[in-house]
């Protein structure tokens, strides 16, 4: 009879632990159900606000949707975890493991939640017409995940270690100097990224030469900036080095200056000589991209030991690389045409070379 009981014991215990299992996998089964249907809720919400052009909600709605699942998920086990009947030390453990996932959960809702500082900022640049804003844009994201990365593992680190924020933060401040020490390009180079962006050399899309090199801007991070060059390839350049280098800004330039020389043979009249400047005076009368200030030039600038030098000066006023080639192209036939015409003859390089023979020189 009292085997009987204690058997009929046992197996109670068994049942109550076997349900509180049971509840554990429950509340687990629960939380990732409506964490799937809050998922398929803020997916739909989100087509619909695109449909509606309410780009925020799409986007903050898609940023809550990734991380949803785990939380809810998280909760569920924390809620399940209080029904076992566990250590003291198992509970701790358990506490604070689920405390630390709750934390990442949210730490990762906010990080998405980023996504949002594009939308706002590529609604402002939109309104303005400076690009400015495209690279304020990475800068700022950047700068805010970072700052939610650190912020969520200092969270994690209080719970895992159950100590005060500011022993922590006092830790970090010692850790910091070390890390600082050792990262001086960093820092450097993300100093360099602040005096591009309060200098303004350049914005997203120009086109500008640093040490001899040409290329669009594509992107200005924190490290460093990306310039895309005829050639296609990219080239990074970091901030540190950039903000210390002189840049040409091609895109910002007034006006494009065209220097000519165009050599006459020295057998040229003098008729010819002025004929010729009287030509390119006609050809370069109020051309297409003239500014009133800066009229053409053309002057008899020199005699070189192999040429009459004739000097043409023009600034073209566009930033419009190929329009002013096409210019530069009919301007250079127009040229050659009306010389032709006049029978003025352009000079190629010559070099006269007197050979004197030995006996020659002996006989003299």
């Amino acid at each position: 009879m009292t085997v009987l009981l204690e058997k009929l014991q046992s197996i109670r215990i068994a049942d109550h632990e076997l349900w509180r299992v049971s509840l554990l996998f429950g509340a687990i089964l629960i939380g990732w159900i409506l964490g799937k249907v809050a998922q398929v809720l803020l997916l739909r919400a989100a087509d619909r606000a695109e449909a509606g052009k309410r780009q925020t909600a799409a986007v903050a709605c898609r940023s809550i949707a990734k991380p949803v699942v785990l939380l809810l998920v998280t909760v569920g086990v924390r809620q399940g975890l209080a029904a076992l009947l566990l250590s003291e030390r198992i509970a701790d453990l358990a506490s604070t493991a689920t405390s630390v996932l709750i934390a990442l959960s949210i730490g990762w809702m906010i990080y998405a939640l980023v996504d949002l500082v594009d939308v706002w900022l590529g609604m402002l640049a939109v309104r303005t017409a400076s690009q400015m804003d495209a690279m304020l844009a990475p800068l700022v994201r950047k700068s805010l995940r970072v700052t939610i990365v650190v912020l969520t593992l200092v969270q994690v680190a209080q719970i895992v270690s159950d100590q005060p924020l500011t022993s922590i933060l006092a830790g970090l401040g010692v850790g910091g100097l070390a890390v600082a020490l050792a990262a001086q390009d960093s820092l450097k180079n993300f100093f360099g990224s602040i005096v591009i962006l309060a200098d303004k050399p350049f914005e997203i899309g120009d086109l500008i030469s640093v040490d001899g090199m040409d290329g669009f801007v594509e992107e200005v991070g924190f490290r460093s900036c990306k310039i895309r060059n005829f050639e296609g390839h990219l080239l990074t350049i970091p901030n540190g080095d950039l903000a210390n280098k002189t840049i040409r800004n091609i895109f910002r330039r007034r006006n494009i200056r065209k220097l000519m020389n165009l050599s006459l043979k020295y057998g040229t009249p003098p008729e010819k000589v002025q004929r010729a400047m009287e030509i390119l005076r006609e050809l370069l009368a109020d051309h297409e991209g003239m500014h009133p200030d800066l009229p053409p030039r053309v002057a008899f600038s020199e005699m070189r030991n192999d040429a009459l030098n004739l000097m043409v000066l023009l600034w073209y006023h566009s930033k419009d690389w190929w329009a002013f080639m096409a210019f530069q192209d009919r301007l250079h036939l127009d040229i050659l045409r009306r010389f032709n015409e006049e029978n003025i003859e352009f000079a190629f390089p010559t070099q006269t070379v007197h050979l004197v023979r030995e006996d020659a020189q002996g006989k003299g």
